[in-house]
This record gives C-alpha cells, structure tokens and sequence, in this order.
C-alpha cells in the first residue's frame, strides 16, 4: 500500500485532475491511498473572503465566493462528462457555498472572527476537490471510495494549527480505510484538515496537507508516502534564485526534514517526522513529469562526495536579543525565556547564546506584543526585523574540515547577523538582511555546486523546468 498526496497546483483544473487520476491508475496495483490539497489558490480565496466579511465588507466576500464556486463548477464540468453526476455535484458544492455566505454573513454583523470560524471556511477547498476528483476516477473506471478526512484525522482543539492525536487516529483509520483497502477501493481523501473529537472541523495548519499523508502513511504501514507537487523533486536550492539548482535523488530524513524546516517549499516541516518514526520511505515527485524519478528520502543517506545537498532559506524573520546582566548565569534564565514563548504557542527557530545575551529567530509574529511584554518583565529586550535564514545543509558537513571557512569566504560581503550550527552537525545556519538573502544563496550555490557533483546523488533539470 502507498500514499499519494497531490498538492494545489496537481489539481488546480481539469487536466491537472485528469493527470493525477491517470497517475493512480498507472499505482493502483500498489493499493493507493490518494490525499488531496485544495485547488491552486482556493484555500487563499476562503481565508480573505473571511477576513473581508471580518472588516464588514460582506458584498466583496459574496462575490469572491461566488467566482470561488464558479472555478469548481468549470474544473468539474470538463472533468466529468455523466450530466446526472454533474448536476449532483453541483447542486451539493452550492448548498457548502450557501453555508459559507451565511456564515461569512454572520461575521460581517459581529465584525467577529474567530479561529474556529476561519478553520471551519478554509476546510472547504479540500472537501470540494476531493469530491470533484473521486467523481473523475469513477467515471474513467476507478473503484474511488470517498473518506472524510474530519472521519479520522482527530485533533485538539488549537484552531487554524491543531496538533493530531496519534492513538484516537491510528484506531478511526484502521476502521474507516483498512476495510475500504481490503475491498480493492481507491481511497480518496483530504490532508490539511481534521476535527476534534467531538466533530468541529480543524485544520493542521498551511501546507498541513504533506503531514495528513505522512499520518495516514505511518498509521496504516505504508510502503512509500509520494508527494505529488510541480516541481521534479528536492533542489540543490530555489530555481527561482538559482538558474542552475539541480535535482537531489537521494537524501537522508534527517536532511530532509533541517530543509523542509528552514525553507524548502517542496515539503511541509512536521511532514518527515511521522515517517521517520516506522522507516517509510518518502519520495518527491513532479505530476507534471510523472516519468520522473523524483527525490527518494530515506533513514540513511548515499554515501557522496558532495559535502552540501541543499541550500534553503526563509524571508520574513525577527531576531530578539534578550539581555539580563542580573540572570544570564542564573540556573532558570532560559527556561524562563522559553516559558513565555510556550505560553504564547511561537515556535522559535534559531537559538544563540554568549556571556551577555540570548538571541534567538520567529517567523512568527502574531503573539510578538505579548512575548515582548513578557520578557521584559525580567530582561531588556531589542527586536531586529526584517531578516532572513540560509540553511546550509549536507550530512558529509559533520565529518569534513574547512566547511565553514568556505561559507564565510563565499559570502565575506555579507553581514551575517547570528550563526547557528544544527546539534546534529548536518546543517549551519546564518541570519542575513532580507535584502541580501538572494545574493548570498547564489554565491553559496556557486561555491559549492560550480563543479559538477557526484551524478550518483545530483540530476540537472530539464531546460524548461528552470
């Protein structure tokens, strides 16, 4: 058995869908479990209609759902052909756009949004291409099974970010999809949304939809969680910033996953975590070019030569500098520091400690007010924003002298604001100016890929996929 999770953009209209039920057909041997993203854009479409009804400008929200609808409409009346399966799905994605006006409605009056509100509208996206899809797969001849994710995907009840709840899923997935596996069924389902245990609608979070497959995976024993996406697999870095980034074939959990975590957009963070824990094979791979033989991440990385796999980065980071000359030495200081960003659920994502003070990074800064406020009560705190993270990441980086003396070197003209070096010696991580992010990826990229690398572990891309 397999999972294949296809994101926004594998079925962002009908040749897209057409495409990933052809790619199922071709797996169905293997007993596929197939997680779906809303279509390109949608989840987007759901969260600012809510916001602009939160603003009291309910008309707007009305009319971007109403495009939102018709977008579904035109996707599923070029996929299915049977008019009887058309006009039924039709009449059932008006009758969720009817519940999401009145509740857009609702808090256009109470100029109330709450997260529970936004989870319950952003959950639409997947629900309505899962529907659109399994109707195509049943048409072109796949016993399609449609499950609703809310069936078994159980959470807390931490709204827009909930955390799933391990036990109660394992138990809810064996009952709902296992029997619906035995049966030959192509199982079709949503990622990025769940529920709590008492069926109000959550979601885990943007880009949640490669930790649902990756839960589902590990639950049921997968013998590989594909991740669909548009892209041929995970890159030497971003081929936007670097015209010739090449393709990674292989790479360790422990790479994938510093990546993933600091910038590279092919993989949600939290994705790798649960496949680690029962040695399942993940593999990257591009539904625009199926033939492709993506990117394989696995326990133990291949032996190369190559000293660095990839390089990520991620824009849009606050460095805080905290500073207690009175409890730097003090035995709690950092637990203290860590408390309040725990009362205040913000992930940090670098630390760096010296004799005077403790900085550390967020990309998050929805509770920024409140920590601040927090951490002065016992230090002096200073904000630093508009910064970025490069992620250097390779595991031959732990066993090879002189690595970082070429990092600095390559980027000698860049101010460098904090470095970090990952415990597990794989990755280093630096904090730049935003505006320099770019420049220094390049001639990081230059410094260690300029030379041709081992072409057991790096592919170039296609010309028209730079």
């Amino acid at each position: 058995m397999i999972v294949m999770k296809f994101g926004g953009t594998s079925v962002e209209d009908a040749r897209a869908m057409t495409n990933v039920i052809e790619i199922v057909t071709r797996e169905r041997h293997r007993q596929p479990v197939v997680v779906l993203s809303a279509i390109a854009g949608a989840t987007d479409t759901l969260i600012n209609a809510a916001h602009l009804a939160h603003e009291g400008r309910f008309e707007e929200a009305k009319n971007s759902l109403n495009e939102l609808l018709e977008r579904h409409v035109t996707v599923l009346e070029n996929l299915v052909e049977k008019r009887s399966s058309v006009q039924a799905l039709i009449f059932e994605m008006r009758k969720r756009f009817d519940e999401l006006k009145n509740l857009c409605y609702g808090i256009s009056i109470l100029r109330e949004l709450t997260n529970r509100s936004l989870d319950t509208i952003a959950s639409v996206g997947e629900q309505l291409s899962s529907m659109i899809v399994e109707e195509g797969m049943k048409e072109r001849g796949l016993p399609a099974a449609l499950v609703d994710a809310r069936g078994f995907m159980i959470t807390d009840d931490h709204f827009t970010g909930a955390t799933p709840l391990f036990d109660v899923i394992e138990e809810k997935v064996k009952a709902l999809i296992l029997p619906r596996l035995s049966r030959k069924e192509v199982v079709v389902t949503q990622g990025f949304i769940g529920a709590t245990d008492n069926g109000v609608t959550t979601t885990l979070g943007r880009g949640g939809s490669d930790y649902s497959a990756a839960i589902v995976g590990t639950v049921l024993g997968a013998e590989e969680i594909q991740i669909w996406t548009d892209v041929d697999g995970i890159l030497t870095a971003d081929p936007s910033v670097v015209r010739d980034a090449r393709k990674v074939k292989t790479m360790s959990f422990r790479e994938a996953s510093e990546l993933a975590y600091f910038g590279a957009r092919v993989l949600h963070p939290s994705t790798i975590l649960p496949a680690v824990k029962k040695n399942i094979p993940v593999r990257v791979l591009n539904s625009r070019r199926p033939s492709a033989m993506g990117t394989l991440i696995t326990s133990e990385a291949t032996k190369s030569t190559s000293v660095v796999k990839s390089i990520a980065f991620k824009k849009g980071i606050t460095v805080i500098n905290i500073l207690s000359t009175r409890m730097l030495m003090a035995y709690g200081f950092l637990e203290s520091i860590f408390a309040v960003f725990g009362k205040w659920k913000t992930a940090v994502d670098l630390v760096s400690t010296s004799e005077v003070c403790v900085s550390v990074t967020l990309d998050s800064t929805t509770y920024l007010d409140e920590v601040i406020d927090e951490l002065k009560k016992f230090s002096d705190v200073t904000l630093v924003p508009k910064r970025a993270i490069i992620c250097i990441v390779g595991d031959q980086m732990r066993n090879t002298p002189g690595v970082a003396a070429r990092i600095f070197s390559a980027i000698r003209d860049v101010n460098i604001v904090m470095v970090s070096e990952g415990a597990s010696e794989i990755n280093l991580s630096l904090v730049v100016e935003d505006d320099q992010v770019e420049d220094a990826v390049r001639k990081l990229h230059k410094e260690f890929f300029e030379t041709v690398p081992d072409p057991e572990i790096f592919e170039p891309l296609p010309q028209a996929a730079t």
